[in-house]
């Protein structure tokens, strides 16, 4: 796939830590233009740095709020200004909250939602004429809780479902206008994001994170924990010319931890 990014603009939600960091940097390795929406200043200029001394071209960074429609605008505005073309969307950005469901109150719910999904479907509405002219791709980075519901993680579950359900409908509209649309289910992946979670869930269960984390990668059964890298190369496949046939799917990088049908 060497060369095949050449020339095309990849926008990447959430681009500054964990997943959308690692995918923002395959892309950009691959000679994509990139840019990374998030919402720390400090956060965004570590991964500029560390992607543009791996000897890819130094991404764009965007500081903006995406659980707000004037936050979504702002990413939009500076990629019409910059490039006036979005080849690739990926809507990695969201960290909703693990914990007792009792104890999860009105706004975390909120909060919930407003980042993960709202920031998803804003998104892509703005870019969507984009996506059209250059036949481009979208790619939604969900979680297995859109599928396998835990009592401890309902806002997640929640949230994923409903990313889930929306890019299925959104692929739709992608036959038609020649986008291809399709998402990843990460499972447990070694980010930060991933510890906070643990940490939270531990707290919902009276345990420590330690103890927690053990239990919960035993009962999951899986041989590794997955790296940032694993989501990246599917990520980069699902938007490269092999993958046009792809549409509407939703592939689990989970290391098998799923325990239903697929």
């Amino acid at each position: 796939m060497a060369g095949e990014f050449s020339g095309k603009v990849v926008v990447v939600s959430g681009g500054s830590r964990g997943i959308g960091r690692a995918i923002a940097e395959a892309f950009a390795r691959e000679g994509a233009a990139t840019v990374l929406a998030a919402s720390s200043d400090a956060n965004l200029k570590k991964a500029a740095d560390a992607i543009a001394a791996s000897g890819a071209a130094r991404p764009v960074a965007c500081t903006a709020d995406l659980r707000t429609p004037a936050g979504c605008d702002k990413v939009f505005r500076t990629v019409e200004e910059r490039f006036k073309r979005c080849d690739i969307l990926v809507n990695s950005a969201g960290a909703t909250r693990a914990g007792a469901f009792l104890d999860l109150v009105e706004e975390t719910w909120q909060d919930g939602f407003a980042l993960k999904f709202f920031g998803c479907v804003r998104l892509c509405r703005l870019f969507w004429p984009m996506l059209k002219t250059a036949q481009g791709h979208v790619v939604n980075i969900i979680g297995g809780a859109a599928r396998t519901p835990d009592l401890d993680f309902l806002i997640g579950g929640a949230v994923n479902a409903a990313m889930s359900n929306f890019t299925k409908g959104l692929s739709g509209l992608g036959k038609r206008d020649g986008v291809n649309v399709n998402a990843i289910l990460p499972g447990t992946t070694d980010t930060e994001r991933v510890e906070q979670l643990f940490r939270q869930r531990a707290e919902a269960a009276g345990e420590t994170q330690e103890a927690f984390r053990a239990k919960a990668l035993a009962k999951e059964g899986i041989r590794r924990i997955g790296k940032p890298d694993d989501i990246a190369a599917l990520a980069v496949f699902l938007c490269s010319a092999r993958a046009r046939q792809i549409q509407g799917t939703a592939i689990a990088v989970d290391g098998g931890s799923t325990p239903g049908l697929y």
